[in-house]
Parts: C-alpha cells; structure tokens; sequence
C-alpha cells in the first residue's frame, strides 16, 4: 500500500486537503471518489512499510482486540457499513492497533473480504476468530456473529482475569523467597563466614552446607549462569521435538492440582470455542481442524487430531471422544452424544463450557487453599533452617567469649 496526498474539492465545492492510502493513482481517485471528492491534484506515492505493520501488530493484547469486536459488533449492528464502522475504530484506537485497521480497511475499500483482510494478521486473529467472520459474511449475520464472539472473547478474558489473579499472591511469595534466598546467599553468607573463620569457630553440618553452596555462588556464578542458560535452551529445543513435547505437556497435565486446573481451563476454551463455531454455521470437521491447530498441548493436539480422522470418516463426535477418555472426561462425550441426537450442539457446547468453567473455579480455589500450607511450611523449614546455620555459630561464639 502507498500513501498519497491530494487536493480535492467536496460537494459543496470546498477545497480539502488530506491523504489516502491506496495500491496506485487511479485506486485513490477511485476511493476518493467515492467519498464524494472531485480530485484536483493527488501526489506522492510513498510505500508503507508492512515490517513496521509486523513488528507493531505483535504489540496487540487481548484486550485492545475485544475492545475492538466489540465495537465492530455494535457498529456492524447498528447498521453502519464495514467500511465507516473501520474507518471509525481507527479514529478512536491507540497507535498499536491503529496501523491494523488502516491496512484492513484498505484491502476491503480494494473490494477483498473482512475474513480474507483480517487473516492477513494471524498474530492478532486467530484462525477461529477469522473463520467466524467468514462464517458471518456467508450466512450474512455478520453482525450475531460479531455479537457472539465479542460475548465470548469478553468471557475468556474474564475467566483468564480470575486465574491470574488467584496466582499473583502465590508467585510474589515465591519470588520474595527466592529474592532472600539469594541475597543471603550472594551478600550475607560470605560476610559470616569470614566472622566464622576469623573466631576458629566449629560449624555445624547445616551451616558448612550453606557456606559451600554460598562460596559456590559467588566464586562460580558465570558457569551457574551458562548452565541454567543451557537447561532452559536444552528444554525449549526438547520440547520443540515431537516426543519431548509429548512428554513435558503429559507430565504438565499429570501434575497434581495444577495439572487438572490446566486441563479444565482447556476443556472450558475448547468447548465455548466449539460452540461458537457450530452456532455460527461453521461445520463441526472444520471446527475441529481450527481447535486442533490452536491447541498448545500436545497430548489434546493428537487426541484431536485422531478425533478430526474419525469423524471424517463417518463415526459420531461423541463416540470419537469416547476413545480419548484419558483426556476428555465422560460428561463431554455424553453430552456431545445429546447434541448430536437433537442436533443443537452448540446450545450443549455452551451448557459443557460453563460446567468445565464452574469446575476450573473451583479446582482454582482448591489449589489455592493448598499452595497457602505448603507456601507456609516451606518457609518455617526455611527460616529454621537459617536459624540453625547462622544463629546457631555466633550463639556458641558469644557463649565462648
């Protein structure tokens, strides 16, 4: 796309001045046309620059792209046409997102689709989000459809908000322990030792331990720093292989608490996404190809994936999932089998969404209520532990002296 500056004059014969953007001369004519402008002069020509689109459309959040359905929702809604409903959204969006509109109105204005405009951003739309666009456009309830997705994507954020916000006091205490632990370690520990050595005083097996691991630290810390540096790398390279993904996501979800607050939160995306796709006129083969290529985990990626083959090749979905018990729960299949029998499966997909979610709750709280004991006991351990190797020493030298 170029930007062009033009001189134009309106329908009531007043001349404005502005920029479009636009393929070629003759395409800004035509959109300025359009907008009622006689042309008097257009210059200019400059290519806009679609890496500096890139590097700013991965600067997006979740929220600024339901803010944005949302409003597109309303517009569409109102009876406002894609194209002044955009037009609008950019005046009204941050720089970030901004640069998004602009291109995605300019391939509409160019006669493209909004499903076609859109899935040029996959960093920002997912591929269930543009097959839902597309799904409207054909169906021509582009505007439910709209209406729906920004209900749901309003839902998940939601929903995401509340197990965030139950883990930050867990993560902040255990980041604090660390901090002191370290701190300990790096500054403290080294300045009791000399005291230790400089009184010839005789140190209990805890403190010898934390003398070492803390002259370790500070003598080593370049290797210990390349080593953690290689761990973290030898597992991302691991886990970029097939049977290492396979086992760190089966390891994740076998975790006790945490891995079945994991697989609920799944189950919750999965079914509210698949109920939206159904209800928007999206096939359920195709739906499930788009949940399987989003899915992050890879033991729910090949149960999908083997679930796709069996329907295509003309099982039922209920007895398809009925195979993979060990990651689908049973009140998914039966529940599948009820929508396939009165066929309003998405209307039974929301109904399973919001169970999975009330269960992700509460495995939420429950986890929850155990981290706050074990956070509590870990760290009596640890200031007993300091006791002992600090205090300890410099009691029986004070009871020496």
């Amino acid at each position: 796309m170029k930007r062009y500056r033009y001189k134009a004059k309106n329908e009531n014969g007043i001349v404005v001045t502005g920029e479009v953007e636009a393929s070629s001369i003759s395409h800004a004519v035509k959109l300025l046309r359009g907008k009622g402008l006689f042309v008097i002069n257009i210059s200019g020509g400059k290519t806009i620059s679609l890496d500096f689109l890139k590097q700013i459309s991965s600067g997006v959040s979740s929220g600024d792209l339901t803010n944005f359905t949302r409003q597109l929702a309303t517009m569409v809604n109102a009876g406002l046409p894609i194209t002044e409903a955009l037009l609008i959204l950019r005046s009204q969006s941050q720089s970030k997102m901004q640069a998004i509109i602009s291109q995605i109105l300019a391939d509409v204005e160019e006669g493209q689709s909004l499903s076609a405009s859109m899935g040029k951003h996959p960093k920002i739309f997912s591929k269930s989000y543009i097959a839902l666009v597309k799904s409207g456009e054909v169906s021509g309830v582009l505007d439910d459809v709209l209406v729906k997705l920004s209900d749901t994507m309003e839902k998940q954020q939601e929903f995401r908000g509340k197990i965030k916000g139950a883990m930050v006091y867990p993560i902040i205490i255990i980041l604090g322990m660390i901090g002191v632990a370290l701190i300990m370690l790096i500054f403290v520990i080294p300045r009791m030792t000399s005291l230790y050595d400089q009184f010839g005083a005789e140190l209990p097996i805890t403190t010898r331990i934390l003398v070492f691991v803390s002259s370790s630290m500070v003598k080593f810390w370049p290797v210990l720093l390349i080593l953690t540096a290689l761990l973290f790398w030898g597992l991302k390279a691991y886990r970029a292989t097939k049977a290492g993904r396979h086992k760190i996501d089966a390891m994740l979800l076998g975790m006790p608490l945490l891995g079945d607050l994991q697989k609920q939160v799944v189950l919750t995306d999965l079914t509210r996404t698949m109920s939206l796709m159904v209800g928007a006129g999206v096939s359920i083969l195709e739906a499930l190809h788009i949940i399987t290529e989003i899915s992050k985990n890879a033991l729910i990626t090949e149960a999908l994936e083997d679930i796709s083959t069996m329907v295509e090749k003309g099982f039922p979905l209920a007895m398809a999932f009925s195979k993979h018990s060990d990651v689908f729960p049973f009140l998914l299949s039966q529940m599948v089998a009820v929508g396939e029998e009165t066929g309003k499966m998405d209307e039974v997909m929301a109904k399973v969404s919001h169970v999975f979610e009330i269960e992700s709750e509460q495995r939420l709280k429950a986890l929850s209520a155990a981290i706050e004991p074990i956070i509590l006991i870990v760290l009596g351990i640890g200031v007993a532990f300091l006791v002992i190797s600090v205090i300890m020493p410099i009691y029986n030298l004070t009871t020496k002296i």
